[in-house]
């Protein structure tokens, strides 16, 4: 893995710690954990926090699956062998069978 993975290897830990963070601050109609922060208002982080918590953990989440995907694909091994490279196709082949071998020892 080169520099280009390890810079999008820590950008994907960054975002999915933030991602988690985010949608555990948020707020489903009941206080959640959004409340701990603000002591159980709507407004914890102001009156629009709704709006931007939402595009922030929308564009987190997109971010997340598009470093996911560019992880995928550099980290992918190039696979040159086909299915039938694979299989091996070695029999052995005896030139007596054991039951006709004669026990001359």
């Amino acid at each position: 893995m080169g520099v280009i993975g390890i810079i999008l290897l820590v950008l994907f830990v960054l975002a999915s710690l933030l991602l988690v963070l985010l949608v555990a601050i948020q707020s489903d109609s009941g206080s959640g954990l959004g409340g701990v922060f603000g002591g159980g208002s709507d407004s914890t982080f102001g009156a629009q926090s709704s709006k931007v918590l939402t595009k922030i953990t929308a564009i987190l989440g997109g971010s997340f699956l598009v470093i996911a995907l560019l992880l995928a694909v550099i980290n992918k091994t190039p696979s040159t062998d086909t299915l039938t490279d694979l299989v091996t196709t070695d029999q052995v082949q005896e030139s007596t069978e054991w039951w006709n071998q004669s026990s001359s020892n």
